[in-house]
């Protein structure tokens, strides 16, 4: 979805039911967030981690007493994974009295609904979004995102299969469906130049709900020059039908994706899944090397009952953890003090690592990726790569 539909979309749904929105009601003594992101459909495996580690940070600042004295309460609606829907949902959370408004875990999807809040002068943030126009250059000057730019986990990609695998010929797969995809492809390859002896030797695309990619996979077998590793820039359930269909081919070749098909909860649709290699924030299997990061899963395991799906629960938890900060410096959640505020935080030390935000920049371009290959069916760290900083202008470039 371009910037200019999500633009589009969100108009027309302002105008479709713009006009039956009355006045906000919220309680004077609560700080209200509204969570605009969806409870159904596939955006439910990105955004419904990233969501409860929003929620959770809320009640552990609740059981501090408050933020500001005054107790955070939430009010939800369902996007359901539609992009008319993400701005219908942003505006029922202002018209109960949103605060801030937290949107979807992609830009794509999320963006009609931080365009409603940034319309209406509030700060919205994406759960996880890893494009850099969900900020200032795509929805203005209140759109803030939780997530790392996508172009950091291509770069990861690259630097981390040259340097510790030794991989040379890499072939790129891009799943050109959403903006993300392309963001990670693309941060492989302005890696790629600065690496000695890389070659990118082949490169193809598909779309997530292709039934087939047979083609493609054709068109790699006739390569004549050896791939060392194939760069898959997609999520699921595409990208792992794409995984199968490699495999099922005979195609044993080592597979490296994107933080986008973190978690197991698609591994068995490719049976004995083996030599493919995943970017995560955080591994959710109880191995992180991080005691940080293992003690926070520990935690969201005792206060939800089980652990989450994805690594994508870290970058929620941040949201509240910088927003909150920033709502303590400038003491008010009004609009443009805690922006101002936002845009002043540095090398903030959250559950997800070291995080700020800047004037031009709303989202991380340094990054910390956690690689967590699968073999013969079961998973292994493989260890943590720190990427970045990725110019401004390369992220805002495509």
């Amino acid at each position: 979805m371009t910037h200019k539909s999500v633009l589009a979309v969100a108009a027309a749904a302002f105008l479709a039911i713009g006009s039956l929105c009355g006045p906000a009601s919220a309680d004077d003594d609560e700080i209200v967030v509204g969570i605009a992101a969806s409870q159904s459909g596939f955006m439910l495996a990105f955004s419904g981690p990233s969501a409860l580690g929003a929620k959770m940070a809320i009640d552990d600042i609740n059981a501090r007493g408050g933020l500001l004295g005054q107790r955070i309460s939430i009010v939800e609606s369902d996007a359901k994974s539609i992009q008319e829907e993400s701005a219908k949902a942003a505006l029922d959370v202002i018209n109960a009295g949103a605060d801030m408004v937290i949107v979807d875990c992609d830009f794509d999807w999320g963006g009609p609904g931080a365009l409603m809040a940034q319309n209406a002068g509030l700060i919205s943030f994406f759960l996880c979004a890893e494009d850099a126009k969900a900020g200032p250059a795509g929805i203005g000057p209140y759109a803030f995102t939780s997530g790392n730019a996508a172009h950091a986990q291509g770069s990861t990609v690259a630097q981390w299969g040259y340097h510790e695998k030794g991989y040379r010929n890499f072939y790129l797969l891009l799943d050109d469906i959403a903006q993300y995809n392309k963001s990670v492809c693309n941060g492989f390859r302005w890696a790629a130049e600065s690496l000695d002896g890389l070659n990118i030797v082949g490169f193809d695309s598909f779309q997530n709900n292709d039934p087939s990619v047979q083609a493609q996979i054709d068109r790699m077998r006739s390569i004549s020059e050896p791939i060392d590793a194939i760069v898959l820039c997609s999520f699921v359930p595409g990208g792992a039908s794409v995984i199968k269909q490699i495999r099922d081919n005979g195609i044993d070749t080592p597979i490296l994706t994107d933080g986008a098909m973190d978690g197991n909860f698609w591994i068995d649709a490719v049976p004995n899944i083996d030599e493919v290699y995943v970017t995560a924030i955080g591994s959710v299997y109880g191995d992180d090397p991080d005691p940080k990061v293992e003690a926070f899963m520990d935690r969201f395991e005792e206060h939800y009952g089980e652990r989450p799906a994805t690594g994508y629960a870290l970058p929620g938890y941040a949201l509240i953890e910088m927003w909150a900060l920033a709502v303590e410096n400038a003491g008010t959640v009004e609009t443009e003090p805690v922006v101002e505020a936002l845009e002043n935080l540095r090398d903030i030390e959250t559950v997800a690592g070291p995080r700020s935000y800047s004037k031009d920049l709303h989202i991380q371009n340094k990054v910390r990726y956690l690689m967590i290959g699968w073999h013969n069916g079961g998973h292994k760290i493989e260890g943590y790569w720190t990427t970045g900083p990725i110019p401004v202008e390369v992220l805002l470039a495509n």
